[in-house]
């Protein structure tokens, strides 16, 4: 039996605003392991910050229906600048994991603009 597209849409939205809450609070609340490794690639203790609040903020979004596609948006955004971190740290195993997220938001947009494009006269 083959799943149907929006209940993996509807998974993938809900995973991926968890993900995106869980590596927001973190720096939000400049957790040492956070701080300490962004800060050791170039990241100041605002830039942590901000990355922490966009992170945070796509995750929120993407719990409402009229908000998930710039959620999405902006998780994916979040996701990149933290991989493209983590590479540049050094830590590729690591970096090839963090893509995983990237995909699953380019998987939620093109379904959300598919289901948009659908109901629009």
């Amino acid at each position: 039996m083959k799943p149907k597209p929006h209940i993996v849409i509807a998974v993938l939205i809900y995973a991926l605003a968890m993900l995106s809450v869980a590596a927001g609070v973190p720096k939000l609340l400049q957790m040492p392991q956070e701080l300490g490794f962004l800060r050791s690639i170039g990241f100041s203790p605002a830039g942590v910050l901000m990355l922490g609040a966009l992170q945070l903020s796509g995750g929120i979004l993407l719990f409402w229906p009229k908000s998930r596609l710039p959620g999405a948006v902006i998780a994916g955004v979040a996701f990149l600048v933290s991989s493209v971190a983590i590479f540049v740290g050094g830590n590729t195993l690591f970096g090839l994991i963090t893509l995983l997220p990237i995909a699953a938001s380019i998987i939620v947009i093109v379904g959300l603009r598919k289901k948009i494009e659908r109901s629009d006269p």
